[in-house]
């Protein structure tokens, strides 16, 4: 069980990594010109570095750590996406990320083949 919740909290720090470091990336894109562009995009590319350092700290199998990952990231993406863009998710969103959550739940706790 501890072993579970270690990973939860890493996967809820990577992802909070990789959403908020893809979000400076599209702000120095979309949002910035010239020299303005460059902060956001090297902060971004940090913040992406330590998201895939901080995923690959979890105690288990890549293969399973990806699914949870996957749901962990879909709730997050919708906080950083409604927090920096306030993008609201529709109905199309929530059911597909229904589907994306259980579907990360069957590959990281499914026991079909053993």
């Amino acid at each position: 069980m501890i072993r579970y919740l270690i990973v939860i909290g890493l996967l809820i720090v990577a992802t909070t990594l990789e959403t908020t470091g893809d979000a400076l990336v599209r702000i120095g894109i979309y949002d910035r010109v010239g020299f303005n562009r460059l902060m956001p995009m090297i902060l971004g590319a940090i913040l992406l570095f330590g998201y895939g350092f901080i995923l690959n700290l979890a105690p288990l199998p890549f293969e399973r750590v990806v699914g949870l990952y996957i749901a962990t990231l879909f709730v997050v993406w919708q906080i950083v996406s409604y927090i920096t863009f306030k993008s609201i998710p529709n109905l199309t969103i929530l059911c597909g990320g229904g589907l994306i959550i259980i579907g990360g739940l069957v590959v990281s706790f499914g026991n079909f083949s053993e």
